[in-house]
Formats: C-alpha cells, structure tokens, sequence
C-alpha cells in the first residue's frame, strides 16, 4: 500500500468512526431537545422549501445514466465531462439504493407523525430504534435528503473548480436547515445521511477513475 492509500484509508476510516461517535452523541444528547424547539417553528414555508432542492436529482440522474449507455451503445466513450455526468448519476443512485436499506436496518421512527399514525416524538413522545420493523413510519435514520445532496455534492466538490466548492457546501447547509426548520429529521439522522452520501461520492469518484478515452490512456502511458 502506498503513502496516499495509506492517507486515504485513514481519513475514510476517521470520518467512520466520527460519523458513528457524533450520531451517537447526537442521539443521546441532542435529537430530542432540537426537535421539540423545531416543532415551535410551525415549518415555516421558505425553509421548508430547501427541503425539496434535491427533488430533481433522480429523475436527473435515471435519464442522464440512460442517455449514457445508449451513447456508449453508439461507440461514445466518456472524456472528462462524461466522467463526471456518470459519477453523478451513480452516486445519486447508489445513495437512493442504499438510504433505503439502512432505513430498514435502524427502524427509527420519526421527530413527528407523518403517515398512517407512525409513532413519533412529537406526538406521542416515542423515541426509538426498532431495527428490521419495516414501514414508513420507522424510516427517519439515515436522512436520505442529506444523502442526496451531499453524494454529487461531494463529487463536485472534487472535479469543479474550486472556485464553486462554496456553493456545493451551500447547497447541503441549505438542505440542512430545511430539514431542521421543518423538524423532518433529527439531527442525529442528518450526520447519518451526510456520511452515507460523502461515501457515496466517493466510491462514484473511484468507479468512474478508471473509464479513460484511448488518447487519454496514451498520455498517461507516455507520463
């Protein structure tokens, strides 16, 4: 293992690890006492609306994907820009996947009562896991709108210009304060979802690494 992979496995394992330690404390010390203040906002209109910033990005991300391999059935292969139109599309779609599964794995039921009476905080001060149980209403961790924005987020924080990374970190504080405002999730979720989408990212960047045109392979050979 080189430097650089020595480098990287310690900084994934470190964000792991400090996802695990803040969703904890979060859990413990934090979820509840910011839900029950959120709840007196009354979900205000404008914040509420931040919430819904990522509500493009499946549809996006489906017919992008689709476009792509129609293209490659025709010969095209990805260059730069191509590379990253990919690594969005699978980031979002591996994010959407996968957000899904954990929700069912942790069961946790949600800051206030949403659908079909689901038991909540809020309403009937119900706080808890109930891993495996399945429905909507056990489905708040991990917050998948946090997944969402910070998996292309991630990725393009990486291959845009630098000058725009402002923006990318904009647009999950955006999410992030929506999400509190309208008391959709508790915190503790939220740190969830940001690392499952940061992961996402990442592993869409490593995917995607290696798809090179042929001029690109024959530069990197002569370097």
């Amino acid at each position: 293992m080189s430097a650089e992979q020595t480098r990287l496995a310690r900084l994934y394992l470190g964000a792991f690890v400090a996802c695990i330690v803040l969703t904890i404390l979060s859990i413990v010390f934090v979820d509840r006492a910011v839900s029950t203040w959120a709840h007196t906002l009354n979900r205000p209109a404008p914040l509420e609306w931040l919430t819904h910033i990522i509500d493009p990005f499946v549809p996006a991300a489906s017919i992008a994907l689709l476009g792509v391999a129609i293209a490659a059935l025709f010969g095209w292969r990805p260059g730069p820009f191509g590379r990253a139109v990919i690594a969005l599309s699978i980031t979002v779609l591996i994010a959407t996947v996968l957000k899904e599964e954990l929700k069912f794995l942790f069961g946790r039921t949600w800051p206030e009562t949403w659908v079909g009476n689901n038991p909540s905080w809020i309403g009937d001060g119900v706080y808890r896991f109930e891993p495996l149980h399945g429905g909507r209403g056990w489905a708040a961790m991990p917050s998948g709108h946090m997944a969402l924005i910070t998996a292309p987020c991630t990725i393009l924080w990486s291959l845009a210009p630098r000058m725009w990374r402002w923006l990318w970190a904009a647009l999950i504080l955006a999410v992030a304060v929506g999400l509190v405002a309208s008391d959709y999730h508790f915190v503790g979720d939220m740190i969830a979802g940001t690392f499952l989408g940061w992961a996402c990212g990442v592993g869409a960047l490593a995917l995607t690494r290696g798809l090179v045109t042929a001029p690109e392979a024959q530069e990197r050979a002569r370097r």
